[in-house]
């Protein structure tokens, strides 16, 4: 699924000149950390393609909170965002092969080596550039977890609520 400002192929299979950036991610319970990943990534190049990580595939920290297809609603609505789709179930270099990058972005916090990506690209005839965003340090709350942690703190144990307040959430 393909979502973005440019929905549908360019006639006749054409690719638009200029720089295509690819940002991965699960983007879970989007937050200004989020948001700066993204700008500076788009700033590298012209079309900013985001591949949105499938529920399935998040093993390397808690599983998502929001269902992939919100997840990728959410990212693909998103001002500097192009184009977002969801990854492959399988094989996470698929849709790079599809894209054909000239420049993929690494937030500061995941967890790819860019030297082993390099070379697993590589091994598909792939040469795009590798570039690490560093950490957002406009605020506290730049990871999904923090996010998670301050609404389990206020709101945790707060039993306060009644049943009109609910029906307006």
């Amino acid at each position: 699924m393909l979502h973005g400002r440019r929905k549908t192929p360019l006639p006749g299979g054409c690719r638009v000149t200029g720089r295509r950036i690819v940002a991965t991610g699960t983007f879970d319970i989007l937050h200004p950390g989020h948001l700066f990943y993204l700008e500076e990534s788009k700033k590298l190049g012209d079309e900013l393609f985001v591949i949105v990580a499938r529920d399935a595939n998040v093993k390397h920290k808690p599983h998502p909170i929001i269902p992939e297809d919100q997840r990728l609603a959410m990212v693909a609505a998103l001002k500097p965002v192009d184009h977002a789709m969801l990854g492959d179930q399988t094989d996470m270099l698929r849709p790079i092969e599809k894209i054909h990058p000239d420049v993929i972005t690494i937030g500061f916090n995941q967890m790819f080596s860019e030297e082993t990506l390099s070379r697993q690209l590589a091994g598909r005839g792939l040469s795009p550039a590798i570039v690490r965003i560093g950490k957002f340090s406009g605020d506290d709350l730049c990871s999904s977890r923090l996010v998670v942690q301050r609404i389990i703190t206020k709101r945790g144990h707060d039993h306060h609520q009644t049943g009109d307040q609910e029906k307006d959430h």
